[in-house]
């Protein structure tokens, strides 16, 4: 096993492990998350003995989401670097998505990014005390990873608009009938159960999967046309993404102004 200062990563025969290791911030992305984040998917993509990625979390939370503390101020600035050389955007909007399969294990919190991870993967297993939330809302920003195109996509529009546009949270059964997730399990067996199909679809002819993962994720073309990166660029340099990360931080309700 590899470990990075907020990565691990192992390669299991076919299978490559990515474990999110920031457990004492709850697995939240700071930038230097995000890239090396970035950079174990590059190497997933580029490996050619690699066929399958599995996409866990150390500790009791997958992740709460973005670090506002570390990136929010370099966002405001403009100075935020999402994918450094050699890396590959995990959610598929700002590059081009990764071309193996990923399969993903959660439980405890996954908000905003993880969500967005979650529905960016192809497979995604979750302990029953996983807990959901799109957030975006709430700090006047927007789900950049996706969650605006692939939810609704997912979840049918009326659902999703219910969550996106509160910020309210939802739960792992109502995930599963949503079809964000494929299985709930007891925490502590989503990993073991994301790496047993994962090494079922690694066992599968590797052209014939990777053909197939084409024609699956032909629709997610139009989340790159939806330019959401620069929409959020734009978001945040407005007032409302203070007030919104000084109510996130004083754990009250924000009070928007539209500007």
């Amino acid at each position: 096993m590899v470990v990075s200062q907020k990565i691990t990563t192992e390669q299991r025969g076919h299978l490559f492990l990515i474990g999110l290791n920031r457990p004492e911030k709850m697995n939240a992305a700071d930038e230097q998350l995000l890239h090396e984040l970035s950079l174990a998917y590059g190497e997933l993509d580029r490996n050619k003995e690699l066929r399958v990625g599995v996409v866990f979390a150390h500790g009791e939370h997958f992740t709460a989401g973005l670090d506002l503390f570390d990136v929010g101020p370099k966002m405001q600035k403009g100075k935020l670097q999402m994918v450094p050389q050699g890396g590959l955007d995990p959610w598929g909007i700002s590059t081009k998505q990764v071309s193996k399969p990923v399969v993903m294990a959660t439980r405890g919190t996954c908000y905003t990014l993880g969500v967005e991870l979650a529905l960016a993967s192809d497979v995604v297993i979750a302990a029953n005390d996983s807990k959901f939330g799109q957030l975006e809302v709430s700090r006047a920003i927007l789900p950049f990873g996706g969650g605006t195109i692939r939810l609704p996509q997912v979840a049918g529009h009326a659902r999703a608009m219910r969550y996106l546009l509160t910020g309210d949270r939802w739960g792992a059964q109502e995930a599963l009938e949503m079809n964000m997730i494929n299985e709930i399990v007891e925490p502590g067996q989503e990993l073991e159960r994301a790496i047993e199909l994962a090494q079922r679809i690694a066992d599968q002819a590797p052209l014939a999967v990777q053909a197939t993962l084409e024609s699956a994720r032909a629709p997610d073309k139009e989340a790159e046309k939806a330019n959401l990166f620069p929409r959020l660029a734009k978001l945040m340099g407005t007032k409302d993404v203070a007030r919104g990360m000084k109510a996130f931080v004083t754990k009250k309700q924000a009070k928007f102004k539209g500007d």
